[in-house]
């Protein structure tokens, strides 16, 4: 005979909702690791091999329009807000761990939206890596007269535009299955018209 336990099902709760927060945690700190490894391996290359200030491109005709430069960045990406290094910090941590709460709670389905919040975690704490060891952001990739920036710039560019992009999706959709809810109810209430009026003569 089979006895009911209620503290061995309440472990058994415990234990999955473990393993669920864990399994969250790997996808987060997977993408973002691996942002910051490429940041932070891009910007090692860049520091060791170009002094302060210089360029290089592999073709002279692409110089114009497309460089790696060594360039430093007090300030928040593309160069903005170059006297706010301390405030900026901050808010790069803050906003870190913002993501690490809020990413558990994303449902598992919606990828876009994680994908978007790793890629912004992994951008942010690149960044804040140079600011804590260097003082300075190290950015390096020159497009034309776009401002100097890195793969931390770019990955919290991209994670920006797809988390705007999901939840534009997000709620299209909703508004969507709230129409289609409601559709049938409609279809029902003008069918009982129509019989109520077939009935009348």
């Amino acid at each position: 005979m089979i006895r009911y336990n209620p503290t061995s099902l309440m472990n058994i709760g415990l234990m999955e909702a473990i393993l669920s927060k864990v399994r969250d945690y790997f996808t987060l700190l997977g993408i973002a690791g691996m942002v910051i490894a490429l940041d932070q391996w891009t910007k090692y290359l860049v520091r060791f091999n170009l002094e302060q200030g210089a360029s290089w491109s592999p073709f002279n005709w692409l110089m114009p329009y497309a460089r790696i430069i060594h360039w430093t960045n007090t300030g928040a990406a593309f160069g903005l807000f170059k006297s706010g290094g301390l405030v900026i910090t901050v808010i790069a941590i803050l906003v870190s761990l913002a993501i690490l709460y809020y990413f558990p709670r994303v449902p598992a389905t919606q990828v876009a939206l994680r994908s978007a919040l790793a890629m912004q975690l992994g951008g942010a704490v690149g960044n804040l890596i140079d600011r804590l060891i260097h003082g300075t952001v190290t950015d390096f990739i020159s497009v034309g007269s776009f401002p100097v920036f890195n793969v931390a710039d770019a990955c919290i560019s991209i994670g920006v535009a797809i988390l705007v992009a999901a939840m534009w999706v997000e709620e299209r959709r909703g508004r969507f299955e709230e129409v289609k809810e409601h559709a049938p109810m409609q279809s029902d209430a003008g069918e009982g018209a129509s019989e109520g009026e077939r009935l009348v003569e």
